[in-house]
């Protein structure tokens, strides 16, 4: 293989003495979708593309869908993708000469723009000076405040009084939601902020915090600001993201109900923009966020000096490539005009997560076979005149695809583009509930509910939504007399598989006028809950009877319900007898049930999972139904006419209750170590922090479930743990009183 060679740049100097140049081959400093994005665009443009890949990311989509890839090698994120010099390198070895940092790692690191810049490449993004401005918020409301942008006033944490809980804690160098702490009252003040400040070293270096005014039903309204070389700044219209977990934003939209029902703020919020991107001198794309009340007055909060993840709304609405847009102001062109193109219609967009809301939103590392959407969807694409379009924007080519934990749990962006809001949140919503996503767990159920929710329609949501409404969107979309008829469909196809491989003539009721006889004798296969004490058993034991002779075949099925963690519902008991089904209490009727339309091999399946796919025609109440149950490894997919649900085989992560002997915590998911806070021998009381465990970007703290004694803590800080590992184990006071005692030593 040969080595490329670096192209000829022809560079022009800035008044700061950073450098603009034409490039001809660009390195994504990224992975997964964001990276895919930008290839994307670079390959329109006719510009060379270059990934950056780990060892467990060499089959990612991102890395072989660049022209050309370098591996970054290292057992941790600061030996690739968080190392400059390794980027760098990467950069010489492939010949590129720009580098775009896309969003998270390095995007808005200010030393490695400068060593980029310093090894003769061109850097997609602000200038340094501009980030270094931008990353200390607390510095950065100081530079804000002299430009006349509206600001909530600090608050010193030994002086705040009374009236002015509660307050929101914030670390001055943080982003994603991470170092961010709400004291309600001065009793937690002191905790919140030790936290904050633990938090923030933790995550970011830098333990510097800071206070402010915490409204608790704010907006979070932001505007994308893109600026030129030659001192055109645009505000590219404004997105709302008040939907929010963990201060993480879920769902984004533009325009902003609120700014639409308010349209007078419109301008003022745009001049505040702009005036924050002039104060700084800003080159290139960038956010500034702001946080505003119902009645329309706003307040800064900070500039992301980077490309958004919300970014597609935003192309949706206004029909700009933005990431072309940053290319060409890196290359030093100007803003094609002094104004941005008019914003028309809608645009909405959902993050997709692999994590598990009812649980506290805890991650869900796994492999994902399937993720297609119900309708055509696009990678990237603007308006350009159409009415309505759905785009999806993911980490995920060729599946399957291995998600771990030591990244974000975002798996894709879901966006639907119409000429009004009613029509793009329909539209997303049942986007959503129609995709097949199998194999990992995910966010999607919740992402329906909020969709769907009353409140949200009504577009008054606020960033309270979510604690709001608690339980009403944690619920899933598949339930009732639903879920009987998946579990049927289930059941139905199993048996269908079982029996196909024993005879290739078998069919049941083709063309609905009975059941054929798939078996000689009767056959039972139990099905356990597919993430073990955590979900709810939902069972269907299906019996078919011919004239009164004995079951042709009988299962039960546990439904998948990680939704229900922690509560619990009544099991379903469903018979099949004389061509109809019956399930309890709720009636469930289907009075001719059960043709099997086809078996075949599950697309995308593995090697070594094999896997079917299987349609099934229920009946129920005149209804026909059509179900496709894909069965691969201990994983039983459904996906219906109202929804998907999951049914499983065995655990999806052992149960901590039946693995390990008692006292024993384990870890819920894999992930890293990264902080201890007991030692054996040490007495401890119920809900006691004992250890905080990392996994895709979010905090997981294990407390002690009763009062008792540290006997065992077999990790430490940096160990990384499998799902199901011990962590620590608690003996609890008094077990051990009636034990004789050792010989003493003396």
């Amino acid at each position: 293989m040969t080595t490329p060679t670096t192209q000829k740049q022809t560079t022009q100097t800035t008044a700061n003495g950073t450098h603009a140049a034409s490039f001809e081959r660009v390195l994504i400093a990224n992975r997964g979708e964001i990276a895919r994005r930008i290839i994307t665009t670079a390959r329109d443009m006719g510009l060379g593309t270059v990934a950056v890949f780990t060892a467990a990311d060499a089959a990612a989509p991102h890395a072989t869908e660049a022209d050309f890839a370098v591996e970054l090698t290292g057992d941790s994120l600061a030996e690739t993708y968080l190392s400059a010099e390794a980027l760098i390198d990467a950069a010489r070895v492939s010949g590129a000469d720009a580098i775009h940092p896309g969003y998270g790692f390095l995007s808005e690191n200010a030393d490695f723009a400068r060593a980029v810049i310093g090894a003769g490449l061109t850097w997609i993004g602000p200038d340094p000076d501009a980030i270094i401005a931008m990353g200390s918020k607390i510095s950065a409301k100081e530079l804000m405040g002299e430009a006349g942008v509206p600001l909530l006033s600090d608050l010193d944490p030994a002086t705040v009084t009374d009236a002015e809980f509660p307050v929101l804690i914030k670390a001055s160098a943080g982003g994603g939601g991470r170092g961010m702490r709400v004291a309600r009252d001065r009793s937690e003040l002191d905790t919140q902020v030790t936290e904050a400040k633990r938090e923030a070293k933790s995550a970011f270096g830098d333990d510097a915090v800071f206070c402010e005014r915490y409204l608790e039903t704010g907006h979070h309204v932001e505007v994308q600001i893109m600026a030129d070389r030659h001192g055109t700044v645009w505000a590219v219209g404004e997105r709302e993201c008040s939907i929010q977990r963990r201060h993480q934003k879920i769902i984004e939209e533009s325009p902003s109900p609120l700014i639409e029902r308010l349209p007078h703020v419109r301008s003022e919020l745009f001049d505040a923009a702009r005036a924050a991107a002039s104060a700084i001198g800003y080159v290139g794309a960038g956010t500034v966020e702001f946080l505003a009340t119902d009645d329309g007055e706003f307040f800064f909060l900070e500039v992301n000096t980077r490309l958004q993840v919300e970014h597609p709304v935003t192309e949706a609405t206004s029909g700009l490539d933005l990431v072309r847009l940053q290319f060409e102001i890196a290359a030093g062109a100007p803003l094609p005009a002094d104004e941005p193109p008019r914003s028309t219609g809608h645009a909405i967009e959902a993050r997709l997560y692999a994590e598990i809301p009812a649980a506290d939103y805890r991650p869900a590392a796994g492999t994902l076979h399937t993720l297609a959407l119900p309708g055509r969807a696009h990678q990237f694409r603007s308006p350009h005149g159409e009415r309505a379009y759905v785009r999806i924007d993911s980490a995920a080519g060729d599946i399957p695809l291995e998600v771990g934990t030591d990244y974000d749990p975002m798996i894709a962006k879901i966006i639907t583009f119409a000429p009004n809001r009613a029509d793009a949140v329909r539209a997303l919503a049942t986007q959503i509930r129609g995709a097949r996503i199998h194999g990992i767990d995910t966010n999607r159920d919740q992402l329906v509910r909020i969709l769907e929710h009353p409140e949200f329609a009504q577009g008054t949501a606020s960033t309270a939504f979510l604690g709001e409404v608690g339980d009403e969107v944690l619920a899933p979309v598949v339930s009732g007399a639903d879920l009987g008829r998946c579990a049927i469909a289930a059941a139905l196809a199993m048996e269908a598989a079982q029996a196909g491989a024993e005879s290739a003539a078998v069919t049941i009721h083709p063309a609905l006028r009975g059941f054929r006889n798939v078996g000689a004798a009767a056959r039972s296969t139990e099905l356990e809950p597919a993430t073990g004490a955590e979900a709810t058993a939902v069972r269907a034991v299906l019996t078919s009877r011919r004239g009164g002779a004995e079951p042709v075949f009988a299962r039960t099925v546990a439904a998948r319900s990680a939704h229900d963690a922690g509560r619990t519902a009544r099991p379903w008991s469903i018979a099949l007898a004389s061509g109809k089904a019956t399930a309890g209490e709720d009636e469930l009727v289907a009075d001719v049930l059960a043709a099997v339309l086809g078996t075949g091999a599950a697309p995308g399946a593995a090697a070594d999972a094999g896997g079917t796919r299987t349609e099934v025609l229920v009946r129920s109440g005149g209804l026909d139904g059509r179900y496709v149950v894909t069965v691969r490894g201990e994983q039983v997919d459904v996906d219906g006419p109202g929804g998907a649900t999951r049914f499983a085989l065995t655990p999806r992560y052992p149960d901590p209750n039946a693995a390990a002997g008692a006292g024993s915590l384990l870890a819920p998911m894999p992930g890293s170590i990264i902080g201890v806070e007991v030692a054996e021998g040490d007495t401890v009381t119920a809900g006691q922090a004992l250890l905080r465990l990392e996994a895709m970007k979010m905090e997981h703290t294990v407390t002690a479930p009763s009062d008792g004694v540290v006997s065992e803590l077999p990790v430490s800080v940096g160990d990384k743990v499998d799902a199901g590992q011990t962590l620590v184990v608690i003996d609890a006071e008094g077990e051990h009183e009636d034990e004789p005692a050792g010989e003493s030593d003396h």
